[in-house]
């Protein structure tokens, strides 16, 4: 049998650049070395690509050289959380990229998710995992997303979508008028952002306008949504023809909600897999996960997150998540391993249906 080669795309330029390279490493370890030859293509935080050599020095853990020298630019994550200066997708391109069968874009958050990514590969008719350049833009953008969510007639908290300049230009105008809209508690929230980065709780006129200028930081568009005392399910979702759910798993945080650090601090959150909940409410939850997917066109794989409120037990889609964590202790291959597909089936079936894909594309030319 031939070897399939098999182009990981990891780091990349966004906050999650981290994450991303801990989900390729995770795949690296698990992918099948007698079906498939690897060829890694890392992406420095400042958007350069890195040089063969140096994708496979990052991959197996060894130290990158700094800018400047032989080896390419330093990869490692900022200290705190923010986006890299400068334009982004210097020096585009990779040999390994030419040279694989199949790409597994292993990037999370803005310019990998986004459509980005996948727009290039499409302009290289390399076949990839994931979902097409218009169901991963919409993944990221949260404002889209909820509308294409309300069309579908999912239930979604209540919630208003604000332009940056509205909000630079007179943030307490705004603030009023959440404040017509909802009561307090609040969440403000960049429209386009991964990790909860510059999401913020608001319980006042002060934290609400300090809220909605820290969302404006990271997006044009910003989000607020009525806060409600929820618990926090998701559902992971595997394939096309027709796509499956998985067991419903619980995220639960020990903060005041899901941030940024509760999702990368050792301790932040508890993962429940499943989740402790009944049977009846689980195929709901898995139902609507579904239709979540089918709703912006999503493909191959996703994560869909849901709130349940509560006091009054009502069942809300917050979000989906077209390229989740893929650690093998991140939360979507964790649901899958608890749903009977093992984390080296998951990555088989993934690679499997890119590649079928690409051949069903092929005899339509």
């Amino acid at each position: 049998m031939t070897k399939r080669k098999v182009a990981l795309l990891f780091g990349g330029a966004s906050v999650e650049h981290a994450v991303s390279i801990q989900s390729a490493r995770s795949v690296f370890r698990a992918i099948d070395p007698k079906r498939y030859t690897v060829l890694p293509v890392a992406i420095a935080r400042d958007g350069t690509w890195l040089s063969p050599e140096a994708s496979w020095a990052l991959l197996r853990g060894a130290a990158v050289p700094a800018a400047g020298s032989a080896g390419g630019p330093k990869t490692d994550p900022p200290a705190s959380p923010g986006f890299p200066p400068g334009p982004p997708w210097r020096a585009v391109g990779s040999p390994h990229l030419n040279a694989a069968d199949v790409a597994f874009p292993l990037l999370h958050g803005p310019m990998g998710e986004d459509g980005t990514v996948q727009g290039y590969l499409e302009l290289l008719g390399i076949p990839y995992v994931g979902s097409g350049v218009l169901a991963s833009a919409v993944g990221m953008d949260k404002a889209t997303m909820k509308r294409l969510f309300a069309l579908e007639g999912l239930p979604l908290v209540r919630y208003l979508v604000f332009e940056r300049r509205a909000v630079q230009a007179d943030p307490d105008a705004v603030a009023r008028t959440v404040e017509e809209a909802f009561p307090y508690p609040v969440f403000v929230k960049p429209a386009n952002s991964g990790s909860s980065l510059g999401i913020s709780r608001a319980d006042d006129r002060s934290t609400l306008v300090r809220a909605l200028r820290e969302a404006a930081r990271y997006d044009a568009t910003v989000l607020v949504e009525e806060g409600l005392a929820v618990r926090e399910l998701e559902v992971a979702v595997l394939g096309n023809e027709p796509p499956e759910a998985s067991v419903v798993g619980e995220v639960v945080p020990r903060r005041a909600f899901y941030d940024y650090e509760a999702k990368y601090t050792a301790g932040g959150a508890e993962l429940l897999v499943p989740a402790p909940i009944d049977g009846a409410l689980a195929e709901e939850i898995r139902a609507l996960a579904l239709r979540a997917y089918r709703a912006i066109g999503a493909r191959d794989l996703a994560r869909v997150d849901f709130f349940l409120d509560k006091g009054a037990g009502r069942l809300y889609v917050n979000e989906i998540n077209t390229m989740p964590g893929f650690t093998d202790r991140s939360m979507y291959p964790r649901l899958w391993a608890a749903s009977g597909l093992a984390y080296p089936a998951l990555i088989d079936r993934l690679v499997e249906e890119a590649l079928r894909r690409a051949g069903e594309r092929n005899d339509r030319r």
